[in-house]
C-alpha cells in the first residue's frame, strides 16, 4: 500500500492508539482518534510533511476525543463522527470525562457520518461501517486491506459493553455483519493495543 502513509501513536492516559494517516501523493492527512498528547500528534503531522484536513472520532468516548479541539485549532481540520455520537462531544456525562473529575467539552462536528458514507484523504477513499456496541455511534473506517476499528475490535478481544449506550448483542453482531466478513488477510487498527488480522480474531478471539 504505497499510497498510504500511516502512523500510530499511543497518546493519554489510556493509552489509546490515535493514527495519523496520509495520502503519500497528495500529502492530505487525517488523524483519527486524538486521544491526548496534542504535541505529539502535531509533530508527527509535521515530521509527515501533513495537510491536516479532517479528524476522525471513532466514538465520543473522552480517550478518543481529547485533543479535538486543540488539533482542530491548529490545523483548522473538519471534525468527522458519527450522528448517534455527535452530542457526546460536549456532554460530559455521555463522554466519559466526569469520571475523571474533569469535564471535557470537545469542539462540535462539522460533519456527522452515517453507514456507507465515504471518507477522502487526497487519493485515499474510506468506507464508514457503523459497528454500534460499545457506544451507539460507534464506526469503524475500512479500505482496502486495513480497518480502523475504533474499540468495537481489538487483538484477542472486544469493547466494552458495560457503559451508557452499550450492548453485548449488539456489538457482537457489528463484529460478525461489518468486520469478520472482511478479507481474512485485512490488518485491524484497533483504539487500544497491538494491529491484529481478521484471519486471526476469527481463528482465535474467545469473545467469537
Amino acid at each position: 500500500m504505497k499510497d498510504i502513509l500511516l502512523r500510530k501513536l499511543v497518546v493519554g492516559e489510556l493509552a489509546t492508539n490515535c493514527y495519523v494517516v496520509g495520502c503519500a501523493v497528495t500529502k492530505e492527512g487525517m488523524i483519527i482518534d486524538p486521544g491526548g498528547d496534542a504535541d505529539a500528534i502535531l509533530g508527527a503531522v509535521e515530521d509527515m510533511k501533513l495537510k491536516i484536513g479532517t479528524i476522525l472520532n471513532t466514538h465520543g468516548h473522552i480517550d478518543h476525543i481529547l485533543a479535538n479541539t486543540e488539533i482542530k485549532e491548529a490545523t483548522g481540520a473538519e471534525l468527522l463522527i458519527h450522528e448517534y455520537d455527535a452530542g457526546m462531544l460536549e456532554d460530559p456525562t455521555t463522554n466519559l470525562s466526569f469520571v475523571a473529575a474533569s469535564a471535557i467539552v470537545s469542539s462540535p462536528a462539522d460533519r456527522v457520518l452515517k453507514e456507507g458514507d465515504r471518507v477522502k484523504v487526497g487519493s485515499l477513499l474510506f468506507e464508514v461501517l457503523h459497528t454500534p456496541g460499545h457506544t451507539a455511534g460507534g464506526i469503524s473506517l475500512a479500505r482496502e486491506g486495513m480497518v480502523f476499528s475504533g474499540d468495537t475490535l481489538f487483538a484477542g478481544s472486544i469493547g466494552r459493553t458495560d457503559f451508557p449506550g452499550g450492548s453485548l448483542e449488539l456489538l457482537l453482531h457489528s463484529i460478525r455483519a461489518k468486520l469478520l466478513c472482511l478479507p481474512q488477510t485485512t490488518t485491524v487498527l484497533p483504539g487500544h493495543g497491538p494491529n491484529t488480522t481478521i484471519g486471526d480474531e476469527r481463528k482465535w478471539n474467545p469473545f467469537l
